[in-house]
């Protein structure tokens, strides 16, 4: 049986990392999708608002949690370079509908729900922290205390969203290792955000003091024991920042999913590079002419107008469908190390 799903927002902070301004905790902002009470209304939501460019589907706003003695599988989300966990939603609102509770994060400085900040595209080790900081706050707080199962938690994510499950899973990032694989490559350089962030750090490292101690740290384990397995959709080339060992040592399952047109994360660099280190991934290429953007969510007529470069698909693309196979992968990915019966397609 497929559930109505529900779908609220909030923010919180981390007091142990401070935000990138200096001048405050580090803000979480963080997006749920839940089964919801079947007698909530649903309706069609946009993104943004006043102008959507994409669709998140029908989804019942700030509606309380199924009433239900039964606790929730947890799917910790998280967004690529520049995004936002509601671009993820088509991905979201298909595992609730199947019976989990999925928890994603606006990634501080990273995201387009805030001004952009070069050190959140610098920093990539932050992101993880987010996520079990939000776990463990939401765990505890209304409406899903008491709700959510900790001992039944998955992780996914899309492009440098892969990167961060991965952090999750128990990869650990040396920067120098990344640097060298980067020398000579202009994607290398930054992306289209900051496409000169390498010529910004020496500078920013002489100057933030929130950096150099990010900077500092980057090598620490972000593994969260809670996390059975990952989905990374789309992984970003970032990936070659982690040590070869650490990916060897990851023993919980893989999933790697990756369009073969896709540029920004060509399989090669990215998912091919992991299948071949991981010992137990698997691979799914989804289609000669599916590329990176197919992974986000599905444009209106407005978003495909105005930024065809992410809300439009070539022709012999159609988007839906590349959102179903994922999420059908993630469903039987996820439901076998949880010990959940996958419900067919939640489409």
């Amino acid at each position: 049986m497929l559930h109505k799903v529900g779908w609220r927002q909030g923010m919180l902070t981390d007091p142990v990392r401070p935000a990138w301004s200096g001048d405050g905790p580090r803000p979480i902002r963080w997006s749920a999708w839940y089964p919801a009470d079947p007698a909530a209304e649903a309706i069609l939501v946009g993104m943004p608002p006043d102008a959507p460019l994409y669709l998140l589907g029908e989804l019942a706003r700030d509606a309380p949690p199924i009433a239900a003695t039964e606790r929730f599988p947890v799917v910790l989300l998280s967004h690529g370079t520049g995004g936002t966990a509601a671009s993820l939603g088509w991905l979201a609102r298909r595992l609730a509908a199947a019976g989990w509770v999925v928890l994603g994060i606006d990634h501080h400085g990273n995201t387009a729900s805030e001004p952009y900040c070069a050190e959140g595209f610098l920093c990539w080790w932050e992101r993880s922290r987010d996520l079990t900081v939000a776990l463990d706050a939401l765990a505890a707080t209304a409406p899903f205390a008491g709700r959510l199962r900790l001992d039944r938690v998955v992780a996914a994510g899309f492009s440098l969203g892969g990167h961060t499950v991965l952090d999750l899973a128990g990869a650990v990032t040396d920067m120098r290792l990344f640097a060298a694989w980067a020398e000579g490559r202009s994607s290398g350089r930054g992306p289209r955000e900051f496409p000169d962030l390498a010529d910004r750090l020496p500078t920013l490292l002489a100057t933030s003091a929130t950096l150099r101690a990010s900077w500092e740290r980057q090598s620490e384990s972000c593994r969260d024991p809670r996390v059975k397995a990952v989905l990374a959709c789309a992984p970003a080339p970032t990936v070659r920042g982690f040590t070869p060992a650490s990916l060897r040592a990851i023993d919980l399952p893989v999933a790697l999913a990756v369009g073969e047109a896709d540029r920004e994360a060509p399989p090669d660099e990215g998912a091919r590079w992991l299948h071949a280190q991981l010992p137990h991934s698997s691979l799914e290429l989804l289609g000669a002419a599916v590329g990176h953007y197919a992974l986000l969510a599905e444009g209106t007529a407005h978003g495909r107008a105005v930024m065809p470069e992410l809300w439009a698909d070539p022709p012999g693309v159609d988007r839906r469908v590349v959102h179903e196979r994922v999420a059908r992968t993630a469903l039987a990915t996820f439901g076998e190390v949880v010990k959940l019966e996958s419900p067919g397609d939640a489409g």
